[in-house]
């Protein structure tokens, strides 16, 4: 979907949702669409909207600069807190909540929080976002990503949850360095394939794939 999504893609190969799930089926009693409208937005950052955030439907983009960039994370929203299946659709609103935050600031603590020690993908967007982000000036312009639809979410008999979401990233600049020259990137829609885990009495992201 974007360059900053590809190392998750090369980190991902041998992966997917359906493995991780064990024995994930569709026509589980839990399994469907059951509620295809995305979440309510929680607060996320106030810089440029690009990508998805966790509402439906364009955002005027703002400043980008550092100024802008929120100095809290998204908190939690209560829809998304508890372990059912409504919970784990949230849930994804919120979680890209956490990515846009990541994206702005360079910090990827709130969303390790968020997801299970040993997600591949998660780690390879932290170590991306610890080096590219708006902050330190080598991401520009409309970077957040935006939570078009959850597809399809369903429980497997481990327990987990899994399901895939469209996302539509904007257009934006990314630099290796912040003397380096930009390359352009974004302005395409993709999807998330993501398995949730319970723990602590929430989901959190087991692991994730976004495809272009």
């Amino acid at each position: 979907m974007t360059h900053r999504n590809r190392p998750t893609l090369t980190l991902l190969a041998c992966l997917s949702a359906a493995a991780l799930l064990v024995s994930c089926a569709q026509n589980s009693p839990e399994a469907g669409h059951p509620n295809t409208a995305p979440p309510a937005s929680t607060g996320a950052s106030t810089t440029p909207t690009n990508g998805t955030s966790a509402t439906s439907g364009p955002s005027n983009p703002v400043s980008t600069s550092p100024a802008a960039l929120p100095t809290a994370p998204p908190g939690r929203p209560k829809a998304a807190a508890g372990a059912s299946l409504a919970a784990g659709e949230a849930f994804i609103g919120y979680y890209v909540d956490l990515l846009n935050y990541s994206y702005g600031t360079g910090d990827s603590g709130p969303l390790l929080t968020a997801s299970d020690k040993g997600c591949v993908g998660c780690k390879a967007v932290a170590d991306y976002v610890r080096k590219i982000n708006v902050k330190n000036g080598t991401l520009e312009g409309d970077y957040k990503d935006r939570l078009i639809d959850v597809k399809e979410i369903f429980r497997g008999s481990s327990g987990r949850l899994g399901g895939s979401a469209t996302l539509k990233s904007g257009t934006f600049t990314e630099r290796d360095s912040p003397s380096a020259s930009p390359v352009p990137q974004g302005g395409d829609t993709g999807t998330m394939e993501f398995t949730l885990s319970p723990s602590g009495g929430n989901w959190v992201m087991y692991e994730m794939e976004i495809k272009e």
